[in-house]
């Protein structure tokens, strides 16, 4: 239904830390990027927070469910009535379960109470489709990722590290075309969720604010050693985690030595990607909330072979990749092309995901 050319394409994001929805409007054909439109970010309210709290794990038919999904839909029309011109609408929603193999996967909202009360065309339930097939169901952003080495004409393969609740990666080549032979793509460890967790639990805040806390303490390595033999990091990609990702038990810590501790194990998650890549990274470039972190920046840079630097440094908008990424898939979606494949996600060949609701 996504005519030719370049189209204005919103997409949404609301990620397992639970902090708001971001929203952001890319310039593209689904297979290039044109350029980058508004973005904005809508926080949920403590209350809204505990609601998506209490419904994690909840699958589709549950009160709890119903209760989260009242709360994504409302958010996302709030954020995203304040757009204009848009052709098309990726709307990822928010994953309460997610057991690949098992159950499937389960991103509550519906898409088309936003296509109605928004009057564009909105895409949604991108996983469910890979997980069917055999998938992992994530993670998603990697053709997307493709599209942005190539948009900052990068030669050599690198990495894009996502730092949200759950830590993931992309090694990309950009000098290979498509993105379905392009991409190798997994979750690997923990990201901001246990740090975020234990500053709620300890401190009644929200998170570790630039690390601060984190960089007045002391790892554990003994719970860092027992935590690098966790069986998932040996496991050959592509691989997924829900937010109940593995991560050391700090409670016998003190806060500071806790933090640095979750800290130091997100880093060790990623040091041990480094032994899938099929060929070394010439950087990686970090995304996500993590990235303001300093204590965990520095970790990970210590712990990593090759550079590595938050997106911004190549221009980039860390802080709305995954809004525009889904925008990207949208718009794949809309053309019939794929969103996943065997690198990616593991399912057994490239598979265009997503289901477009119409006003």
């Amino acid at each position: 239904m996504l005519k030719g050319g370049m189209h204005r394409i919103l997409g949404t994001m609301s990620g397992t830390s639970l902090d708001g929805v971001d929203a952001a409007v890319l310039v593209t054909d689904g297979v290039e990027i044109a350029g980058f439109g508004d973005t904005a970010f809508r926080p949920y309210s403590d209350d809204e927070r505990d609601v998506l709290r209490a419904a994690l794990g909840a699958w589709p038919g549950s009160a709890l469910a119903e209760a989260a999904g009242e709360v994504v839909e409302l958010a996302h029309a709030q954020l995203c009535a304040g757009f204009s011109d848009i052709a098309l609408m990726g709307f990822h929603g928010q994953t309460l379960a997610h057991e690949p193999g098992g159950r499937g996967t389960h991103q509550t909202g519906s898409g088309q109470v936003l296509a109605h009360a928004l009057g564009w065309p909105v895409v949604s339930n991108f996983r469910s489709a890979d997980v069917r097939l055999g998938g992992q169901g994530a993670p998603l952003a990697p053709f997307y990722h493709h599209a942005l080495a190539r948009f900052i004409k990068a030669t050599e393969p690198l990495v894009f590290l996502n730092l949200g609740g759950v830590a993931n990666v992309t090694w990309v080549d950009p000098a290979i075309p498509k993105p379905e032979h392009a991409c190798l793509a997994f979750d690997c460890g923990p990201g901001n969720a246990p740090m975020d967790d234990a500053m709620a639990a300890r401190r009644g805040a929200r998170r570790d604010d630039g690390g601060a806390l984190a960089a007045r303490g002391t790892p554990e390595t003994g719970l860092l050693e027992a935590f690098s033999r966790h069986e998932f990091f040996r496991r050959i990609p592509p691989k997924s985690l829900d937010r109940a990702a593995p991560a050391p038990d700090v409670r016998a810590l003190s806060d500071a030595d806790a933090l640095a501790t979750l800290a130091a194990a997100t880093a060790t998650g990623v040091a041990l990607a480094f032994e899938h890549f099929p060929r070394p990274p010439a950087r990686m470039l970090v995304c996500g909330g993590g990235r303001h972190n300093k204590t965990l920046m520095a970790m990970i840079a210590a712990a990593s072979d090759c550079p590595v630097a938050p997106v911004e440094e190549a221009g980039l908008d860390g802080d709305m990749i995954e809004a525009q990424a889904f925008a990207y898939l949208a718009a794949r979606v809309a053309r019939g092309l794929p969103t996943s494949a065997p690198g990616t996600t593991g399912v057994a060949a490239p598979v265009g995901g997503g289901e477009l609701n119409t006003p």
